[in-house]
């Protein structure tokens, strides 16, 4: 796997943002179920982060189906295309609790938040970060 792009961040474990690396890569077709990824020590090498969080995020990847590693061979994703649903499904979800719960505690009904999702969701590049507040009102005036 040549050109791994990487945006490290303090907001979870580094192990965590490189599976959710990889789980990306597949949702978004980049990388196909039976693709081989690169070795532990070519990405811990290539990101520049300690061989035992890369080992222990490909252990997390095993662990959850995401790849599959036989003895003294290359990691694959993993062909079970039961599973890559699942795990696009949980994936999907993640963000979607988040969002939720920060509406309902800010007492949100659930009218206004999908009306507030039919109006924004065009207006956000998914190539960037969020628009800010003070640019989506400008928008809408």
């Amino acid at each position: 796997m040549s050109n791994i792009d990487f945006d490290l961040n303090n907001s979870s474990p580094i192990y965590l943002q490189i599976s959710k690396y990889f789980q990306a890569k597949v949702f978004l077709g980049e990388l196909e179920p039976g693709d081989i990824i690169a070795s532990r020590r070519e990405l811990a090498s290539s990101i520049r982060v300690n061989l035992n969080t890369v080992q222990k995020a490909y252990s997390h990847m095993e662990d959850i189906g995401l790849i599959k590693t036989e003895k003294n061979k290359h990691s694959i994703i993993t062909d079970d295309l039961k599973v890559l649903d699942l795990l696009k499904e949980e994936y999907i979800k993640e963000p979607l609790d988040i969002f939720i719960k920060t509406m309902k505690s800010i007492k949100i009904p659930k009218e206004q938040v999908l009306n507030l999702i039919s109006n924004y969701y065009d207006k956000i590049d998914s190539n960037s970060d969020t628009k800010d507040t003070e640019s989506i009102k400008k928008e809408s005036n």
